[in-house]
């Protein structure tokens, strides 16, 4: 193993919580094994993006209703082609090598994973994403 993937996998925080198994099918080990920690070390940066994402878009996201809300980010991400391309970016670039091959073998199938994690850590952080002028300090 290189450096850089070396590296790469030290970063990246441990999931206690995620069971492997023989059952598996590929897609969910690779779910597991790769995307959530790579997902998870990069959750700080998705939700600046997002706060990024929802000021260029004239912060109309601040006025909407809680349910508005999962909408919009739901729509964000599965909609908006070029926002979506940037986040499979951050994830894909902490990939080694070897795990980058495995991936461009089923993209597809393991994009829709990657997206619904994001998606769901972007939901599972919604208080995070309150109006600018409600989260200075007095």
């Amino acid at each position: 193993m290189n450096t850089r993937d070396l590296k790469l996998k030290q970063a990246r925080p441990d999931f206690l919580t995620t069971t492997i198994n023989d059952n598996m099918s590929s897609d969910e080990r690779f779910q597991n094994l790769v995307l959530r920690p790579v997902i998870k070390l990069q959750n700080d940066l998705f939700i600046a993006v997002f706060r990024n994402y929802v000021a260029k878009h004239k912060s109309v996201f601040y006025g909407l209703t809680l349910q508005k809300r999962v909408d919009y980010i739901e729509n964000a991400i599965h909609k908006d082609m070029k926002f979506r391309n940037s986040l499979k970016g951050m994830v894909i670039g902490q990939f080694t090598l070897e795990e980058y091959s495995i991936y461009i073998e089923n993209s597809s199938a393991l994009n829709k994973r990657m997206m619904n994690i994001v998606k769901e850590s972007l939901l599972s952080n919604m208080q995070l994403f309150e109006s600018p002028e409600f989260l200075t300090a007095v």
